[in-house]
Parts: structure tokens; C-alpha cells; sequence
């Protein structure tokens, strides 16, 4: 069985550390360590830790460096097979890590994730992650029981097991040595969609991403920036574009890059007629700093171009228009897409 890193990164969180550790320190299950990745907390944090909780490795970082670089400067100090990063306001159920061990039993695994559902409804599906991400054929997120705010209960829908586009960086598990060859999290996304574009990474590397259902945690969520927050807005419409020139095959690049382009202009002109000058104003921020920041974006294509192993897009960007299906077409769950 693989010996699992639990990777938790906090800042000024001793709260949800106080909530959500234990259930992570119970974990049945007979090879793992726990690692925090403390972002210079000032609330107590480390010592708490400390005093309650021994046997957890913490890496005291000298300052924050948010989720990429807090991952990222952690993993020296994991010494299992697989990395997992796990969010401070996730609660697991004692035997969470069974079913993930099994899916990393086949060795064309890279990443893996267990079901998500939401900590404060549990009969429901949790946003961040549900039952596996995927993109639509313009990069557009949405997962198998959650597509943009409507979120689906879970009656069993999606237990089958299968391969996702992403798995959610509430509880991404990976490969190390996969980790460190693909030079982690791309730490110029600073929040949103860095896991995407990693497992997009791993898809191009010849790898595949799992969904697990037979691993199950509650995520709380919300936590880093409210849903409306034009700085969400704008890490999302400034890294989708860094993701997509990164990541697409040299035959989809133009039309998936260009498309998208147009539909983001599209949602500039919408937020000002609808007096949205906030959203609008993140959308054209989010714009600038992509085509100012191009040079280094274009080197990263162009050397991931050269490494990758697979000549096509992964078969897990969806030949679906999300943005046509849901608003034009009505169809807010997974299993009434085409």
C-alpha cells in the first residue's frame, strides 16, 4: 500500500485546525504522516499544533506564500509516495485513504480525488470539487454534480469510478515524483485553477486523473474569497487564459484560445450593461496582466510543448458548450449534457 503526505496549508486558521485536524489525525490507515505548511501564522498556530499534536511535521515558512508556494516549499519535507494536499477546513472519515490507495494501484495514475461533499449540508455535493472536474471545449470548470452555482445532492449518481480532466486542490492526491517533475504548482496562478492546470500537465505527460468515490470528505469551502469577490474574478478570467496557451495541443490552441477570448469580451460587455463595473473592471485587469506577463507564459508552453508525450487534448475536455447547455438549454446537472 503507498504511504501517503498529508500536506495541510494554514494561515492565521487555527480555528479550522482546532475543528478539522482531528479528524485528520484519525485517520485508519497504516502508512501516513501529516505535514503542516504554516504561512507565518501570527494566531498560535504551530504551537497549538505542537502541543496537541506531536507527530505532525511542520514546515514553518518565513512568510505567506499563499497555496502554490505553500505546497510547493512543503514538499521537502514529505518522505511518502504520495502527496496529498488537503485544505485546512476539510473533515475525512476514518477510512478516506483505502480508497484512494486503491485507485494508485494502476500505475497510468498521476492525481487522484475523493468525493467531495459540502460539511454543512452532507447530503449534498461541495463546489470546489464534487464528483471530479472537467473543462468544456473553451475552458470553462465544472464538475460531475456541481456545474457553475447549482449543486446537486448526492444519491449515489456518481459512484462509478472513473477519469476526470481535474481534481480539486481541496484533496489532490499525486504521484511525487510526478509532482516534482512537473515542477509543482505553476505559483504565478496564485490562487484558482492551479490544480487544473496541473493535472492538465499530467494528462499532456501521458498520465490520467481519477475520481474516487469510495473516499469521502466533507469540505467546508468559501474560505479564500467570496464567490462575487472581483479578485476571484479576475484570478479566474487571468488564469483560464495562462491555462489554455499553456496546456492545448498545437492543432486546438488557436480556435480554443480565440473562442474563449471573444466570450470573455462578451462577459465584459454583459457586466457593464448590467452595471457591474466592479466584475467588468476585473475581467479588463485580468486581461492586461495576461498579455503582459505573455513572454514567460509563452516559454512555458513552449517547453511543456516539447515534453509532452501525447500529441491531442485530453479526452476529458468535454465537446460540450457549458455556458450554451446551462443558460440557453437549462441542462444544470451533469447527466443531462450531451
Amino acid at each position: 500500500m503507498p504511504s501517503f503526505s498529508i500536506i495541510i496549508v494554514s494561515w492565521n486558521a487555527l480555528h479550522h485546525l482546532k475543528k478539522y485536524l482531528p479528524s485528520v489525525i484519525a485517520t485508519d490507515y497504516p502508512n501516513f504522516e501529516i505535514i503542516l505548511a504554516d504561512n507565518a501564522s501570527t494566531d498560535g498556530s504551530k504551537a497549538w499544533v505542537r502541543e496537541h499534536y506531536p507527530k505532525v511535521k511542520i514546515a514553518a515558512l518565513e512568510k505567506n506564500y499563499g497555496y502554490c508556494g505553500g505546497n510547493n516549499k512543503a514538499v521537502p519535507y514529505a518522505d511518502g509516495d504520495i502527496l496529498l494536499f488537503l485544505n485546512n477546513d476539510v473533515r475525512v472519515e476514518p477510512d478516506w485513504l483505502h480508497g484512494l490507495a486503491r485507485c494508485f494501484e494502476d500505475p497510468g495514475i498521476g492525481a487522484a480525488q475523493p468525493k467531495f461533499r459540502s460539511d454543512e449540508e452532507p447530503e449534498y455535493f461541495e463546489y470546489a470539487g464534487a464528483a471530479g472536474g472537467f473543462l468544456d471545449k473553451y475552458g470553462y470548470p465544472f464538475c460531475r454534480g456541481r456545474i457553475f452555482d447549482t449543486v446537486e445532492k448526492d444519491y449515489g449518481q456518481y459512484d462509478n469510478a472513473r477519469d476526470v480532466l481535474w481534481a480539486s486542490g481541496a484533496a489532490l492526491a499525486i504521484r511525487k515524483e510526478l509532482f516534482i517533475e512537473q515542477k509543482g504548482f505553476d505559483e504565478a496562478f496564485e490562487f484558482h485553477m492551479e490544480e487544473i492546470d496541473l493535472c492538465w500537465r499530467l494528462w499532456n505527460a501521458g498520465y490520467r486523473v481519477r475520481y474516487c468515490p469510495d473516499s469521502i470528505i466533507y469540505h467546508l469551502g468559501g474560505g479564500s474569497l467570496p464567490m462575487d469577490s472581483p479578485r476571484k474574478v479576475y484570478y479566474n478570467y487571468r488564469n483560464n487564459l495562462k491555462m489554455i496557451w499553456k496546456n492545448c495541443s498545437a492543432g486546438s490552441l488557436v480556435r480554443r484560445f480565440w473562442i474563449r477570448y471573444g466570450l470573455d469580451i462578451i462577459a465584459t460587455l454583459r457586466s457593464l450593461s448590467t452595471g457591474n463595473w466592479k466584475e467588468a473592471q476585473a475581467i479588463i485587469r485580468a486581461h492586461y496582466h495576461f498579455w503582459q506577463s505573455f513572454p514567460s507564459v509563452h516559454r512555458q508552453r513552449q517547453e511543456l510543448q516539447q515534453r509532452r508525450t501525447v500529441a491531442d487534448d485530453p479526452v476529458t475536455i468535454m465537446p460540450v458548450n457549458i455556458i450554451k447547455e446551462y443558460f440557453l438549454k437549462s441542462n444544470k446537472m451533469f447527466r443531462e449534457l450531451p
